[in-house]
């Protein structure tokens, strides 16, 4: 079968789903702003119990993490992200379950082989270029000062 690019783009649009953005937008902002309220929440009550602003971040960021890592392991996050969307990217929720996902899909194939080598599978280039680019700025501030 020859078809043209042009055919397959025809065939491509009718046969995918019609996206309903008008409900998809504003649900994905809500849950969005919600991850934020709540990590906001966390952070308010860290520093209303006397940490400084420094350690409340950090315990808000291990906090959203463990919480995003336990919603993916148990698939509601999966469930949430099917009805958010793009909502649930917030940075630091879907940095956890980027991290997560795949590990929990070859745990059958062992701890080494199954879970280490695929637990950074998609995380992994955020990682690297983050950790090259973090050690770049570092000695261009090195430089500077």
């Amino acid at each position: 079968m020859n078809i043209t690019p042009k055919q397959y783009n025809r065939m491509a649009a009718e046969a995918s789903p019609k996206s309903k953005s008008y409900i998809n937008i504003p649900v994905a902002f809500a849950v969005g702003g919600l991850i934020c309220v709540l990590g906001q929440i966390i952070t308010n009550t860290f520093k209303n119990m006397g940490f400084d602003k420094d350690i409340s971040g950090i315990w808000t960021s291990v906090i959203l993490v463990f919480l995003s890592a336990v919603l993916t392991g148990t698939g509601l996050y999966e469930k949430l992200a099917k009805h958010a969307g793009a909502g649930t990217l917030v940075p630091i929720t879907g940095f956890a379950n980027a991290v997560v996902s795949p590990a929990l899909e070859s745990k059958t194939e062992g701890f080494v082989l199954g879970v280490g080598a695929k637990l950074f599978t998609i995380a992994g280039p955020v990682i690297l270029y983050g950790t090259a680019a973090a050690f770049v700025y570092g000695i261009v501030y090195y430089i500077i000062s």
